[in-house]
């Protein structure tokens, strides 16, 4: 039995970090309190456990980070990876070129080389590879999973980057399942813990950048009969994920991109369901999670993409951002994966799409910011341990909440003040209870755990 809070209140010891517009990241200690009314305590449901947060690596990060001063290229690693930063710990790479690539390229452009013979990730030893390994060595046990924008040109019904589908042929069919494999080892081979593979980024959308577009159908026959048995004979260190999906889509010129035609078809198809161990979605595919979740419970869902943004890095938009992680961890999402981590100022794409991202390098002066958005990742990635269960909340400020239980027994209450005002957020967690006056439009971190004697 569980003891009252009354009873142990004194024992607990409370940490509170607060963030607002103009003033980031400030760490206080709250005196936990015994009795009175609350409007926000636990309700005694228990949901998912945690694999991780994380971003990802792409080849303009990687430019960006190379132009700081060596002491502040130290610094940015720790604040992504390091104890006292984002602890990120479950990454996303590309397979070949993604919209933040220099350039577009794959990782296999000789025609017809349906054996892999010219496979080759040396291009990703120029960019990624280095960008990977300063984060492994700050947070050495770092998992990624990782998918295509695009395969390989020759592949494709329109020998171009960014138009045009997979010809569906079983010879080209069967050297792109290779092609995965070949990532796979490639990365393995490095010392690169690729965990997962994702079909295809967004294959609800055909991009000015790398993209391919597929259906619901061309992924159900992929996975079952070509991807996942290759897995599965040559034992490739990886499993396979339906993902990155981008829909439902509000556009009708794609009312094919439901529910139905993409996760229920493939996971309701006992053939393909038998090689996939997980759901990711990002952008629009929001609005399936929770659908996705109660049709399939023992399936993993990810978030995949932390939508982006225009590069201008708003306040408005962290907020907005908050709401996206509230939304998937409440539809029981197991990993939040942020996009940019760090970009050149401004955010621009080869291909011209300012976006956001957590630390911008000024490129005159060579100087590291941190933006609104990176503090809202470490409100909770800095704190909520892999392994940890999401715990179920009640009373007025439950939809602005989320709270975890880590494997160490600390608990952990991220929230969100929206509103314009200061408002008294007054909680009853399992052992502590304690009262804090929330500032304007802010974000708080609550760490309760024993106190230290």
């Amino acid at each position: 039995m569980r003891p009252r809070p009354s009873e142990t209140a004194g024992t607990m010891d409370v940490a509170h970090v607060s963030t607002t517009e103009h003033r980031p990241w400030r760490v206080s200690r709250i005196r936990p309190r015994a009795g009175g009314p609350v409007n926000l305590e636990l309700s005694g449901a228990r949901f998912q456990t945690v694999k991780g947060f994380g971003g990802c690596f792409n080849e303009l990060g990687h430019v960006a980070l190379a132009r700081l001063p060596a002491a502040d290229q130290a610094r940015a690693m720790e604040a992504l990876f390091g104890d006292d930063g984002c602890r990120f710990s479950f990454c996303r790479l590309p397979i070949g070129a993604s919209d933040y690539a220099l350039e577009w390229y794959s990782l296999d452009e000789t025609p017809d080389d349906y054996a892999m013979k010219h496979f080759t990730v040396a291009r990703d030893e120029q960019y990624l590879i280095p960008y990977i390994r300063r984060a492994l060595k700050v947070r050495p046990d770092i998992r990624f999973f990782a998918s295509p924008w695009s395969p390989p040109t020759w592949m494709k019904t329109v020998r171009t980057f960014n138009h045009g589908t997979l010809r569906w042929e079983k010879r080209v069919l069967a050297a792109y399942a290779l092609y995965f494999q070949r990532f796979v080892e490639a990365y393995h081979e490095r010392g690169i813990n690729v965990c997962q593979v994702h079909v295809q980024n967004e294959p609800m959308s055909e991009q000015k950048f790398p993209s391919c577009v597929w259906t619901g159908e061309e992924m159900r026959e992929f996975i079952a009969d070509y991807l996942g048995p290759r897995f599965a004979r040559a034992n490739v260190p990886a499993e396979v994920w339906l993902g990155t999906l981008n829909g439902p889509e509000a556009d009708h010129r794609w009312p094919w991109s439901r529910f139905d035609q993409f996760a229920n078809l493939v996971l309701s198809d006992p053939k393909a369901a038998r090689y996939t161990r997980g759901v990711a979605y990002q952008w629009a595919g929001k609005f399936a999670v929770q659908q996705t979740h109660e049709a399939y419970p023992d399936v993993p869902l990810i978030q995949s993409e932390n939508e982006c943004g225009d590069g201008a890095n708003s306040w408005r938009y962290a907020l907005y951002v908050w709401e996206l992680i509230q939304h998937y961890f409440t539809n029981h999402v197991v990993a939040y994966v942020y996009w940019n981590m760090i970009l050149p100022a401004g955010g621009r794409s080869t291909w011209g799409w300012p976006q956001n991202s957590m630390m911008t390098v000024a490129p005159q002066r060579r100087t590291l910011a941190f933006t609104h958005e990176y503090y809202v990742m470490k409100h909770l990635a800095r704190f909520v341990q892999g392994g940890a269960v999401r715990l179920g909340l009640r009373g007025p400020w439950t939809s602005n909440a989320l709270c975890f239980e880590n494997p160490d027994g600390s608990t952990v209450l991220a929230m969100v003040n929206p509103f314009s005002d200061v408002r008294r957020l007054s909680v009853r967690l399992a052992a502590a209870s304690f009262q804090a006056d929330l500032d304007p439009s802010s974000f708080h971190t609550f760490v309760v755990s024993p106190a230290q004697v």
